[in-house]
C-alpha cells in the first residue's frame, strides 16, 4: 500500500495518491469495526484452510473489494483511506491466523496442550511485535527499496482502491465467487453429486496413490496463488506420495520393528499411516530449512532498515520531525520501549 499511504521520494518522480498536505477521514470507528469484521471472517475462514490443506491466501484484496462495495457501494460514504484501514486491519486477522495455525499444532505434537488464554495471549504478544517491528522496516524496505521491491499485491490492492475511488469497482464480483462456492459445495456435500477426496491406488503394493480435494476454496487458492507456488504444491505432493512412501514401502518391509515415531512395523502401514509418521515431518523440515534461508537471504535488507532507525534514535529525530504526513513514523523510543514491554 506504499502509493497509498507513503510518500515516496519527489526525485523518482512519484507522489502518493492522496497529496500529504490533504487531511481526509482514515482512522474512524466505521472502518475499524469494519476491518475487525472482516479480519474475523477471513481469519476463521484461513485457520480452517490452513489446518485442512497447509497454506493460507492474503485477505488483502478481497477485504478491499468488499470493503469498497459496502462503504462506497451500499452506504455511499467513506474515503480511500477508509477503505485502506479497513483491509490493512482485515488482513490481519488472516496474518494472525497463519502465525497461529502454523506454530501451535507444532507445540500439541510435541505433548503440550495450551490452553485458549495462552493461545491468546501468544497471539496478542506476537500481534504487537510484528507491528512495532515493522515500524523501523518501513523506510527502507517501502520507500527507499520501492524500486527494488515491487510489492505486487500490495500494488495491486492499492490499484483496487484507487480503481474504486474513481468508481470502477464492484464487489458484485467476489459475492458472486462466495455464491458460486456455496453452490458447488452443496451439489457435492448436500447431493453428494462427486466427491469431496477422489483417490486412486496406481501400484497397491507398494502403497502407491495419488487423490484430489476437490474443494472450491482451494480452487480459489489456486487461482490467487498463480501457477508458480501451484506448480511448487503440486510438485511437494507428487513427491510425497508417489516417490517417498513408495521408497519408504520398499525400505521397510525387511524392517522387524518399528522406526520411530511410529509404533507399528512399516510392512503393516498403509499410504497414510506412512504419510502421518514420515512423510510430514520430512514436509515440516523442509519449510524450517525453507525458512532459515529466507531469514539469512533477507539479513543485509533486515539489518539495514534498523540501522536506519536507530540513527533516527541517535539523532533524535521522532515520527514528527518531517512534518509530512504521509512520512510520520511513531517514534523509535515508543517501539523499543513496546517492544521490551512486550518481550
Amino acid at each position: 500500500m506504499g502509493k497509498l499511504n507513503n510518500a515516496v521520494m519527489d526525485k523518482e518522480g512519484y507522489e502518493p495518491y492522496i497529496p500529504p498536505e490533504q487531511s481526509i477521514p482514515e482512522f474512524t470507528l466505521t472502518s475499524i469495526v469494519m476491518g475487525v469484521i472482516l479480519g474475523l471472517v477471513f481469519g476463521a475462514a484461513n485457520a480452517y484452510l490452513g489446518l485442512k490443506v497447509g497454506m493460507t491466501v492474503s485477505a488483502s484484496i478481497p477485504v478491499a473489494v468488499i470493503s469498497m462495495g459496502i462503504l462506497r457501494g451500499m452506504l455511499r460514504k467513506g474515503t480511500i483511506l477508509e477503505n485502506n484501514m479497513v483491509q490493512t486491519v482485515g488482513s490481519a486477522g488472516e496474518s494472525l491466523a497463519a502465525g497461529v495455525i502454523f506454530t501451535v499444532p507444532a507445540l500439541i505434537i510435541w505433548g503440550l496442550e495450551p490452553r485458549v488464554t495462552k493461545i491468546f495471549l501468544i497471539s496478542l504478544i506476537g500481534g504487537c511485535l510484528g507491528v512495532l517491528f515493522m515500524i523501523p522496516l518501513r523506510k527502507f524496505l517501502i520507500v527507499k527499496e520501492h524500486r527494488n521491491l515491487p510489492y505486487p499485491e500490495g500494488t495491486a490492492c492499492a490499484k483496487v482502491l484507487m480503481a474504486g475511488d474513481a468508481g470502477g469497482i464492484k464487489a458484485k464480483t467476489v459475492f458472486l465467487g462466495v455464491g458460486i462456492g456455496a453452490v458447488y459445495k452443496f451439489l457435492m456435500g448436500g447431493f453428494g453429486l462427486w466427491e469431496e477426496h477422489p483417490a486412486w491406488n496406481l501400484f497397491k503394493k507398494v502403497n502407491m496413490k495419488i487423490g484430489i480435494d476437490a474443494m472450491p476454496a482451494l480452487l480459489g487458492v489456486g487461482y490467487i496463488i498463480g501457477p508458480r507456488i501451484a506448480t511448487y504444491l503440486f510438485a511437494g505432493g507428487a513427491l510425497g506420495w508417489l516417490v517417498f512412501i513408495p521408497a519408504i514401502t520398499i525400505a521397510g518391509r525387511g524392517i522387524d520393528h518399528p522406526i520411530f515415531p511410529a509404533t507399528t512395523l512399516i510392512s503393516g502401514m498403509g499410504p497414510h499411516q506412512i504419510w502421518n509418521n514420515y512423510i510430514r515431518y520430512i514436509g515440516a523440515g523442509a519449510v524450517c530449512l525453507g525458512g532459515v534461508a529466507s531469514l539469512i537471504k533477507a539479513a543485509p535488507t533486515i539489518l539495514e532498515s534498523f540501522k536506519l532507525g536507530f540513527d533516527e534514535l541517535r539523532h533524535g529525530i521522532s515520527g514528527k520531525a518531517e512534518g509530512v504526513r504521509t512520512q510520520r513514523d511513531m517514534p523509535m523510543v515508543i517501539v523499543i520501549i513496546g517492544a521490551l514491554v512486550s518481550v
